[in-house]
């Protein structure tokens, strides 16, 4: 199964709050975002959209393995992996719900270096908010429109981005390409062939595409 790592922005940051709660008896308090996560149904810029059906179930995953885990956490800015680099971790994701097409969240900023650069823009006025990095499929459907399947969210990141209502962000992150590998991960199908012809000599050229290639087929037939 071949995967697209898709972002989306769901809302103007004016629609986000920014709370500080107190936490404990000596005075410490929490830095909170709380607005909308992911859009239902609408069709993007991009011509693509999520069934109600697709996000509800996988926002329920989320909440079970990752939220109730304290597992559910988001980086500064979107990498270009289907994984959470903790070295670069600013927030965890600390609630969902659902209120009609729109997934709204709340989390808390973490006191992490990516995360005091984040309660330092929002000190200084920055509006920043929250972007979905998720893993699915593009199945195209009448009128050019896509329709997003077996979505796998992999992180709510923190982003500025102000121009981008209700959109997806095109870039490098939709060319990225992944397989689920044989023990569940997911593997980007291109990057690392193309680390591979850097260090190559040129004499065993040949010999590595061609082992590449049936490696490759080898992947998609185990995963089909």
């Amino acid at each position: 199964m071949s995967l697209k790592l898709l972002v989306e922005v769901p809302a103007p940051r004016e629609e986000y709050e920014y709370i500080l709660e107190e936490q404990s008896k000596d005075g410490v308090k929490n830095l909170y975002i709380k607005g909308p996560y992911m859009m239902a149904e609408d069709v993007n810029r991009n011509k693509r959209y999520y069934p109600s059906s697709e996000l509800k179930r996988e926002v329920d995953r989320y909440i079970k393995d990752m939220i109730k885990e304290n597992r559910s956490m988001g980086e500064l800015n979107h990498p270009t992996t289907a994984e959470v680099d903790l070295e670069r971790a600013c927030h965890i994701v600390t609630d969902m719900w659902q209120e009609g097409k729109t997934f709204f969240g709340k989390s808390k900023v973490l006191s992490t270096p990516c995360g005091q650069i984040v309660k330092s823009l929002i000190n200084d006025g920055v509006k920043v908010g929250m972007s979905s990095r998720a893993l699915g499929q593009l199945t195209e459907e009448k009128n050019g429109i896509n329709k997003v399947s077996d979505m796998k969210l992999v992180a709510i990141d923190c982003v500025s981005d102000p121009s981008c209502p209700k959109a997806f962000v095109n870039g490098i992150l939709e060319n990225k390409n992944f397989i689920i590998t044989s023990d569940g991960k997911y593997e980007e199908t291109y990057d690392k062939f193309e680390k591979g012809l850097d260090t190559l000599p040129r004499r065993e050229l040949d010999v590595y595409l061609r082992q590449q290639v049936l490696d490759f087929l080898n992947k998609i037939g185990s995963n089909v």
